[in-house]
């Protein structure tokens, strides 16, 4: 049997030398509960065997609601540099939809001799970290995320980039949630926030932002953070039901390729059973399988 190897004191474990499709499901999933994040070292895999290995957990999104696939590959997002956008925010994937992505991997084709790690925080222990009246505080509060803002800047305002940014908000999604969200399976609480988290629902703008930085302020605690420095061949998969991620521009114009594929998920729930429910536009059909709660 083989043993996953706990890498950060709050969250990560690494196996090494080893094909994930050959891993007992099971043994994965449980891992991937207890430690948000594993990185398959030398995993070494191609595209239809990250392919594979995604749907283990279940049926597959579309690559994006908005930004094409890889050609040919329509469940494949490509994370390249060249186009000259950095997503350098911390996030959790796709929230401005109502049925966010259950699980992301991420495979590494091509890294920089240095920098261009991808940092991933547990949004559990976050939320266990708050004091106990901003965590009943937290308890009532539903944020609005939405991919009309400013999530993955140019560096350059070059054509390329500009038209980016224009596929990245051509169709226009606004989506509550709540800002505690209890895990479908572990039944943790954990921050539902990050980059996409716009707006607290009743709340101004400006209330909004000091409210959302106080609370993501204890996600991205260094203890909560497991930096993982790629090595081409390198597959993590992480729950992106309660993690976010974040990759640094620290890598000036040197090459970087990885591609991510993510597992459709749930309707998430609040810690009194309401579910999130659509603001704007719809309910994401041709991104990924609609589920109920």
């Amino acid at each position: 049997m083989s043993e996953f190897r706990q890498v950060g004191g709050r969250i990560g474990a690494e196996i090494k030398g080893v094909d994930p499709n050959e891993l007992p499901l099971e043994e994965i999933n449980e891992a991937l509960l207890t430690h948000k994040a594993l990185i398959f070292r030398g995993a070494n895999l191609d595209e239809e065997g990250q392919l594979r290995f995604a749907r283990r957990f279940g049926a597959l999104t579309k690559a994006h609601p908005t930004v094409p696939s890889v050609e040919g590959r329509p469940e494949i997002l490509p994370v390249d540099r060249a186009e000259g956008i950095r997503a350098n925010v911390w996030h959790t994937d796709v929230t401005f939809v109502r049925t966010p992505p259950k699980l992301s991997t991420l495979r590494a084709l091509v890294v920089p001799p240095y920098g261009g790690n991808t940092l991933i925080a547990n949004a559990a222990a976050a939320y266990r970290d708050l004091p106990e009246q901003l965590r009943e505080f937290a308890d009532r509060l539903w944020a609005i995320h939405t991919n009309a803002y400013d999530y993955a800047l140019p560096r350059t305002n070059t054509q390329e980039a500009i038209e980016y940014r224009r596929t990245f908000t051509s169709r226009r999604y606004q989506t509550a949630h709540p800002v505690v969200r209890v895990h479908p399976e572990s039944g943790e609480r954990g921050l539902f926030i990050g980059g996409f988290a716009q707006k607290i629902v009743g709340l101004s703008a400006s209330e909004s932002r000091d409210i959302l930085r106080i609370l993501q302020a204890y996600v991205t605690r260094p203890e909560n953070i497991l930096r993982v420095q790629w090595n081409p061949g390198d597959l993590v998969l992480f729950d992106n039901r309660i993690t976010q991620h974040y990759a640094p521009d620290d890598y000036g114009d040197l090459p970087r390729v990885l591609h991510r594929v993510t597992v459709a998920g749930d309707v998430p729930v609040g810690v009194t059973g309401e579910t999130s429910y659509i603001v704007e536009g719809d309910d994401a059909a041709h991104y990924t399988p609609v589920q109920a709660a």
